[in-house]
């Protein structure tokens, strides 16, 4: 079976690519639009500015920031409150934000009981 080519909105990767911002802002949900229209922070502007560089894994701490098709192919290092979270930016990710694929709080993982914490427990060595 064939791999299915990936349509951004009806168009192919390569015409995604080629749109302009103001273009590219009419085919993004209203959230996505509205950030754009209000045009980039300070630090968005940095950001781009490295990627435009050609420097392939950027830090960046622009949660809020929504993936434009110049980011595909990109990986950006994304801080998530504690460290930064390697992304690779594919085509499926436009007009979503970074702060998405970076998550902020980690599973709980519960192991036994510790000492004191039941009646049973207090036996228990604290070694």
């Amino acid at each position: 079976m064939a791999k299915k080519e990936f349509t951004f909105r009806g168009m192919t990767l390569d015409e995604a690519k080629k749109l302009s911002l103001k273009e590219f802002m009419k085919h993004v949900p209203s959230r996505s639009r509205r950030s754009l229209e209000r045009g980039f922070t300070d630090a968005q502007k940095i950001l781009l500015e490295q990627l435009k560089t050609g420097k392939n894994s950027v830090k960046t701490h622009c949660r809020d920031m929504v993936i434009i098709p110049e980011m595909i192919d990109r990986k950006i290092k994304v801080h998530n409150g504690k460290q930064f979270v390697e992304v690779l930016i594919q085509a499926e990710m436009l007009g979503h934000v970074l702060g998405e694929f970076s998550l902020t709080r980690g599973g709980v993982k519960h192991s036994a009981p510790g000492v004191g914490a039941t009646r049973s427990s207090t036996g228990v060595s604290v070694k």
